[in-house]
């Protein structure tokens, strides 16, 4: 095999192919001549892929599963759209001219059927679609040159909606056959062979963007500008033209500049990472290429993609460079979501590409154990792999274990260039780490004025995945033996190839790829292997009887006296003979069916006693009835401890209750810490999960006083607390179990919401050693609305029934997966869990979140509503709460996002928390939008919020007038003036308003909607004198104009521009009239005079035309009246 090349450094990314869809085509049989594939679209969820017999397929992105077939009868498919905001509807494009939206109707399980039908555009061939953004509308486009929309009816939109039929309406015809359409925030851009179109689809207005004509498929698309330093600008505009250049423009169309890519694009093509064949790179490969590219697209995050028949080019636009090109052979038509695309090729065939770094993509193919072509991607990409930054997705270890795995025989070449990489490797701590290797791993940073480097970094991308793909490394010993095989079944699977690359693949995608390199790896001898598992075997068996005795022993342990006798009597005590247990469990028989019968009598008693309404309205009634019932229940099913203090006559005189219990306890772990926790009352999930960790006997004493440390709470007196009772101790029937659990629940609500109770009776358990002590016998989920409304007044109450839950929960597979810490492996198991139990899913919630921080609360919003956000308030910090917040909210449809916010709060009290969390995470420093004095700084108000979006539903939910007012002054204390403004616009507090504007300096802020506009010449005249009043006291304190010149004229609230504005409203004779009562001296600009006489000319010519309308209907009614 000869050496393979090096790539330059200036390439840093590939497209790389992950998995096969061969088997999806044969599946689907479209890889016959007779039936192909002719159109793609991908989304979240679908790949929807068209055939030349009008079939639509629909599979599901996870697991590539077939969901649905969509068959038309009116020619084959040429075109086809996902709903970008509603993936329940998707639309094709026939060959007959046919356009058809479908309504999957999948959450509701019902048929999918067509909700609109267009024939606006028969005979013509149909060569784009484009979704709203944001509405049910679909844009058409085709060869003649003509662009419609037609809307779709749903149930979703309201009652009836599903039974309008909405006309499908022409929009334009432009000079040539459409290209290719895009859709953006009310504007639609309509790329021709000759020229780019702009339409604002609500004014109908038209623009075209430049003045030079091309001859060709040339596409255009939009570029949204939703992060780093431009978030929150409006969206970009990229056009093709010839010669491998592509225009930039404005969101109003203006041409700002031409982006020539000829002489980028004579570097060689980057390899492409596949299966298929082997990577090829040819750095001799160098000309500049003049190339037509017929369409554009958003991919990823801030790159553009485009594509020939031969080749697909990758652009990062905001800096003007190449990022990739690859040849890929026969593109027909690509559709891509993220940083994925997946390619359709003349012969049928489909291929699944990713864009990624090297060192991820070495990662990937490692965790799918392609040896070859890791090794082959670590020695073209030496730049890439190197460096130390790459070494949390590249560990040394993984790179070495890989040499290991390539052929000495046949391999040779590859393995000498693979020792000159791993010669090369900088280690994670090298020095080379510096603050420049750092920041060019994130996304983008900016420098301040003061020299610090702000770092904007992508949040729960790599970091997330490479912490991931770090803890699916470590494994448990138990489940490493599990690959050696010892029986001969076994044998006969690993000598089968096929059955072997499945187990390879399934365990690459559980994420257990690496082992550690044992002695006995290379294929041992079975005698040696069976020694292994006889060891292993015998340890297990050891250490499940020790555990089992220490259960065994904390259940009959009878507490001595520390003060009489020394520290053997209690080793005497805890290790009885299997005689006595014996005995003493058959005299015990009997006197259990007794208890429960006593039990069952008290219950019984209490039960009806509260069924009294006078009892159970009576809170000191209910809780006595209750007390009365408790000490029973304490004897029968509370801790030994309790139940041999109250049989031994001799302890009658000590307190009764929680301070008998917590004295025994405080004693218990001050002198014996260990054995107190290997003694109390464990689940079997606690006891089966210490078999599977197997610790060595010499290491069991350390690692039980670390965890009897670490695990154990402390309450605030110092006490710790009693362990959490999960299970019965005692078989309880399941008619007694059900009044039990409503007695017990009852009793732990009231002892939760009426503390003050405790301080009245000494019989009352408190609410956290009631809930470990019998949390058997507890409703889940009313304790857990219990928890919601208390936390702030006890959050022990919360801390104790969520580790009850983990308690409860320990035994279950998912947390198998959440501890071998794969995100996304965990989500899914937790959505295929049914029934969803908001308790249990809760527990496992926390696990997530205690491994994963902020990445898992981010992706909490799926589980709503059995998850709320009161229970992911509780669970996470303010700032992760945030995103989980912005998040769920943003997952709703944008018309329904303020209405669904509003149902979240249900407290009042939480729109002030909310708003104020909002202003104050990742928002602007406070010295930047408010001066000392409290004032607007200039133009502060084009400050990016980071949960702006959020913080506008807030403002805009309906509320009475003092919160609003409340809401306003917190807006106005953070310097958020866009909300300050809006704010002042519901209160009608004008003044304010007009005083905050012309400190801003923006005249836009007088249009509506987000803006205050002038109603009356009174609030014209306070506008304008404060104009003035700002404007002589910037040139007092600057000697200049406020802006010093850097923004335009036109934009600036002074009272030219300000009599300009009252002109077009109010005419300009009034206009001056106003600003001569004012007291205003102002010269006006030639350019003012002349807008002012052109209105003065169009009103004239206004008032003509009226005057003659009117004359002629008086003629015309006195001539109907004669």
């Amino acid at each position: 095999m000869p050496s393979l090349p090096v790539v330059t450094e200036n390439h840093s990314h590939v497209l790389a192919e992950f998995d096969c869809l061969d088997p999806l085509l044969s599946a689907l049989r479209l890889d016959s001549g007779r039936l192909k594939c002719t159109c793609l679209a991908v989304s979240r969820k679908w790949l929807a892929l068209g055939t030349s017999a009008g079939g639509l397929h629909l599979i599901q992105r996870e697991g590539w599963k077939q969901r649905l077939i969509l068959t038309h009868k009116e020619g084959s498919i040429t075109q086809v759209a996902c709903c970008p905001h509603d993936e329940d509807f998707i639309a094709i494009a026939t060959s007959q001219g046919l356009v058809a939206v479908w309504e999957l109707q999948l959450e509701r399980r019902g048929r999918p059927e067509r909700v609109s039908v267009s024939w606006e555009h028969r005979g013509q061939a149909i060569t784009a679609l484009c979704w709203d953004t944001s509405a049910l509308r679909v844009f058409v486009g085709d060869t003649g040159g003509k662009v419609s929309f037609l809307r779709a009816g749903s149930s979703k939109l309201g009652k009836g909606s599903a039974f309008v039929i909405f006309p499908v309406q022409t929009i334009t015809t432009v000079d040539s056959k459409v290209v290719q359409l895009g859709y953006q925030d009310g504007h639609l851009l309509v790329s021709s062979l000759s020229r780019c179109y702009l339409c604002d689809t609500e004014r109908e207005k038209f623009w075209r963007i430049g003045h030079k004509e091309r001859d060709g498929d040339y596409g255009a698309c939009f570029f949204p500008q939703s992060r780093g330093v431009v978030a929150g600008q409006p969206p970009l505009l990229y056009s093709a033209r010839p010669g491998s250049r592509i225009w930039e423009a404005s969101f109003n169309g203006e041409v700002l500049s031409t982006h020539q890519f000829k002489q980028l694009l004579s570097c060689p093509p980057v390899p492409l990472i596949t299966y298929r064949n082997e990577p090829h790179y040819n750095p001799a490969q160098k000309s500049p290429q003049s190339v037509a590219f017929p369409k554009l697209l958003y991919f990823g995050e801030q790159h553009l993609l485009t594509w020939t028949d031969s080749a697909i080019y990758v652009f990062t636009p905001q800096s003007g460079q190449l990022l990739l090109w690859s040849e890929v052979e026969d593109l027909v038509d690509v559709a891509v979501y993220r940083n994925e695309l997946f390619c359709l090729h003349s012969n049928g065939c489909l291929s699944h590409l990713s864009l990624l770094s090297a060192e991820r993509c070495v990662e990937r193919l490692l965790r799918r154990e392609s040896w070859s072509l890791a090794a082959a991607v670590c020695c073209m990409f030496q730049h890439a792999i190197t460096p130390s930054r790459a070494r949390k997705s590249v560990p040394i270890e993984r790179l070495e274990h890989l040499r290991s795995q390539l052929s000495s025989s046949t391999q040779l070449e590859l393995i000498s260039q693979l020792e000159e990489v791993l010669a090369k490797l900088e280690p994670l701590d090298s020095a080379s780490s510096s603050r420049r290797s750092s920041i060019s791993s994130h996304e983008s940073f900016n420098v301040l004025d003061c020299g610090i480097y702000r770092v904007i970094s992508r949040r729960g991308s790599q970091s997330d995945e490479e912490a991931s793909s770090i803890m699916n490394q470590s494994m448990s010993e138990e489940e490493r033996l599990k690959e050696f095989s010892f029986g001969p079944e076994e044998d006969q699977v690993d000598h089968d190839p096929q059955s072997g690359e499945r187990v390879d693949g399934d365990r690459s995608e559980q994420g257990l790829q690496f082992h550690l390199p044992l002695s006995f790896r290379p294929k041992p001898p079975r005698i040696a292997l069976q020694a292994v598992k006889d060891s292993v075997s015998n340890f297990v068996k050891k250490t499940t009887e020790k555990i089992n005795t220490l259960q065994m022993n904390s259940e009959r342990w009878q507490r001595p006296d520390f003060r009489e006798g020394g520290q053997a009597e209690m080793f005497a005590t805890t290790a009885p003979s299997s005689e006595d247990m014996e005995n003493e469990v058959y005299v015990e028989m009997p006197n259990t069916e007794a208890d429960m019968q006593e039990l069952r009598t008290a219950t019984e008693r209490a039960t009806c006693q509260i069924q009294d309404p006078l009892v159970l309205l009576d809170p000191v009634c209910l809780v006595d009835t209750l007390l009365e019932w408790l000490p029973v229940l304490e004897r029968i099913l509370g801790p030994n401890e309790l139940q041999s203090v109250a049989v031994d006559p001799s302890n009658m005189d000590e307190p009764p209750g929680e301070e008998r219990w917590e004295q025994d306890c405080l004693t218990s772990y001050s002198e014996h810490p260990q054995e107190s926790l290997c003694s109390s009352g464990e689940s079997t999930g606690s006891v089966s999960q210490k078999k599977k960790e197997e610790p060595p006997e010499d290491q069991c004493e350390s690692q039980l006083t670390s965890q009897s440390n670490e695990k154990v709470p402390v309450v605030p007196n110092g006490t710790p607390p009693e362990p959490v009772r999960a299970v019965s101790p005692k078989p309880v029937p399941t008619d007694l179990l059900t009044d039990l659990t409503q007695l017990a629940t009852l009793y732990t609500e009231l002892s939760c919401f009426r503390k003050q109770v405790e301080q009245q009776d000494d019989r009352v358990v408190p609410c956290v050693t009631f809930l470990r002590r019998y949390f058997f016998l507890l409703d889940k989920e009313r304790v857990r609305r219990m928890c919601l409304l208390c936390y702030q007044e006890q959050p022990e109450v919360q801390r104790s029934f969520i580790e009850a839950m983990q308690d409860l929960t320990q035994a279950s597979k998912v947390v198998e997966i959440i501890n071998k810490g794969d995100l996304l492996r965990s989500l899914r198991s937790l959505r295929e869990m049914q029934p969803h139990s908001a308790p249990l899913l809760l527990a496992h919630l926390h696990r997530l979140y205690e491994k994963h921080g902020e990445g898992a609360v981010r992706t909490f919003s799926q589980f709503y509503p059995t998850i709320t956000p009161a229970d992911v308030m509780i669970m996470a910090q303010q700032n992760h709460f945030l995103a989980y917040l912005d998040n769920l909210v943003q997952s709703q449809a944008e018309v329904q996002r303020l209405s669904f916010l509003g149902s979240l709060l249900e407290q009042e009290s939480l729109r002030q928390d909310w708003l104020e969390l909002a202003l104050t995470h990742d928002a602007p420093q406070l010295s930047d939008t408010v001066t000392p004095d409290g004032q607007p700084r200039w133009h502060s108000h084009f400050f990016s919020w980071g949960y702006g979006r959020l913080l506008s539903l807030l403002i805009r939910l309906p509320a009475d007038l003092s919160s609003k007012q409340k809401m306003a002054e917190t807006c106005r204390s953070y310097g958020y003036w866009t909300g300050f403004l809006f704010l002042c616009s519901e209160l009608q507090r004008h003044s304010e308003a007009f005083s905050a504007i012309c400190q801003l300096d923006d005249i836009s802020l007088l249009e509506e909607p987000d803006g205050v506009e002038p109603q009356t010449l009174d609030e014209w005249k306070l506008l304008i004198q404060l104009s003035e009043q700002c404007s002589s006291l910037a040139e007092s304190v600057n000697g200049s104009s406020l802006s010093n010149g850097s923004a335009g004229c036109s934009q600036a609230v002074s009272p030219e521009n300000l009599t300009l504005r009252l002109a077009c409203t109010a005419g300009p004779e009034r206009a001056l009239a106003v600003l001569e009562e004012c007291g205003v001296q102002l010269d006006l600009s030639p350019h003012s005079k002349l807008v002012c006489e052109l209105l003065r000319v169009a009103e004239k010519r206004q008032r003509a035309v009226i005057q003659t309308m009117l004359e002629r209907c008086d003629r015309f009614l006195w001539s109907q009246h004669a």
